[in-house]
């Protein structure tokens, strides 16, 4: 059922948009079976369910952070995660950095901005962002590299609200490569879109969509 899942998904993407297949609170078992099919990149949001998935499955698994991170639990998935999504903070990079660097390490990374009308979702404002880019400490950072950014639309059914925040999104997106990485083929990940609105976040031109309920069915 989860194959067919996956295969159906798969068959709606739209030309380079890359599938994470978010399996927070999913077996092993059932990661490895769309791993037989075919996956390798996998969505956690909690780094020591991630550290335990990571220890069993297999090793050419792409694992991706996509939940919020705190700068304590940085270490335990430096030596091995393919992409961090939610760096939502200047103190959480330079930690990244830190762990990286004893890893010999450059570790990928996505700014999560905050475009949700909810409180509750983590992410820079687009001032917040430009402050931290403009800063010589950023510059310096040798060990994660930016490439591209992240945001989690409002949940609602007005289609609208988030078609804007996906828009808002894809400005920001936009602006900050052609202000900071204009020359940098790395930054070009555009991570928006989740089960209920992906399709949505395609046609606003998000690169990589994270699906969980629809591959996995509701948790």
């Amino acid at each position: 059922m989860i194959v067919e899942n996956l295969n159906k998904i798969k068959a709606s993407l739209v030309e380079g948009v890359e599938l994470i297949a978010v399996s927070k609170t999913k077996p092993a078992s059932d990661i490895q079976t769309l791993y037989d099919a075919g996956q390798r990149a996998f969505g956690e949001n909690k780094v020591q369910e991630l550290v335990d998935k990571f220890e069993t499955l297999p090793k050419d698994i792409e694992w991706h952070l996509i939940g919020h991170l705190q700068s304590n639990k940085v270490k335990y998935i430096a030596p091995f995660v393919h992409l961090i999504h939610a760096v939502d903070s200047f103190k959480l990079l330079q930690e990244i950095n830190k762990e990286a660097k004893k890893c010999n390490r450059i570790i990928p990374c996505l700014l999560q901005f905050h475009i949700a009308q909810e409180d509750t979702k983590f992410g820079f404002s687009f001032e917040e962002a430009q402050e931290m880019l403009d800063t010589k400490e950023f510059v310096e950072l040798q060990n994660v590299a930016i490439h591209g950014v992240m945001g989690m639309a409002s949940f609602t059914e007005k289609e609208e609200n988030v078609r804007e925040e996906f828009q808002t999104l894809h400005n920001y997106f936009q602006l900050i490569k052609s202000h900071y990485f204009k020359f940098n083929p790395e930054f070009k990940e555009l991570s928006m879109g989740m089960s209920g609105d992906y399709k949505i976040a395609m046609e606003e031109g998000s690169t990589m969509v994270r699906v969980g309920s629809t591959i996995f069915g509701s948790r």
